[in-house]
């Protein structure tokens, strides 16, 4: 019933098909287009304790392993 009715009136249908171009093409300027949007990189904060260890033995122990478990990270 809807399409019967434009293609009863086809001088209508293109009316109605250039105003709606028309519309679009004047409201493509009021687009926001960044070339680079502002990204935040995900960050990871791990905190580590070791008590009554220097700071050789922390390196060892902890640091590098999670460094080795996390890097794909």
């Amino acid at each position: 019933m809807f399409s019967h009715f434009f293609i009863d009136r086809p001088i209508f249908a293109c009316v109605v098909c250039l105003v709606i171009t028309l519309l679009g093409a004047v409201s493509i300027p009021s687009l926001s287009v960044e070339q680079f949007p502002d990204i935040v990189p995900p960050t990871i904060s791990i905190s580590a304790t070791y008590p009554g260890a220097s700071a050789e033995d922390v390196a060892n122990a902890v640091a590098i392993p999670l460094e080795e478990q996390l890097n794909g990270v």
